[in-house]
């Protein structure tokens, strides 16, 4: 018999659809603050913020998703995630529209994510879940989101020189 489990998560919108992240990968939930933009970075990386002394990589979901970028309103917030590369904690900030509510769900209640043929499986979506019998927040694995390329050149874009001299001493 499979043990029943409860997660708690953090919902935000995106235009009209609604997303959550498992609270235990959101450190922080942080006001739009100017972002130093990266040259040559990808369009959805807008750039770096300075998060108490460290550089953290900001990335605007909405454009790695494939939506239509938009202009930042009020409502507009930075979430600050660990994701993990290669057993590595790295940590980045995500641009959402707006952060909606932090709920709890039993994994009885997560459906299975959308495929639609091999081509168009959801791979960064751990599953579904109906909020309120009305609408569906997708639950998303954030360590999926990006590829291990982008995370390596996130993780390039805050490692301090020193680290980097560092690393080609030795």
């Amino acid at each position: 018999m499979e043990q029943e489990t409860t997660g708690s998560y953090i919902s935000f919108v995106l235009g009209e659809e609604y997303f959550a992240i498992n609270v235990a990968q959101v450190l922080n939930i942080l006001q739009l603050v100017q972002i130093t933009k990266v040259p040559t970075a990808p369009d959805y990386m807008k750039g770096v913020i300075n998060l108490r002394g460290t550089v953290l990589p900001i990335i605007d979901i909405r454009m790695k998703f494939g939506m239509e970028p938009i202009e930042y309103k009020r409502d507009t917030v930075i979430l600050v995630l660990n994701v993990e590369i290669d057993g590595e904690i790295v940590n980045a900030g995500i641009l959402v529209d707006a952060v909606k509510e932090v709920f709890e769900i039993q994994s009885a209640d997560i459906l299975p994510p959308p495929g639609i043929g091999s081509k168009y499986k959801s791979k960064f979506i751990e599953g579904i879940f109906k909020m309120n019998d009305e609408k569906f927040v997708m639950l998303l694995d954030i360590d999926k989101v990006f590829s291990t390329d982008e995370l390596v050149m996130m993780k390039d874009t805050t490692e301090s020189p020193e680290s980097k001299q560092a690393e080609t001493i030795e």
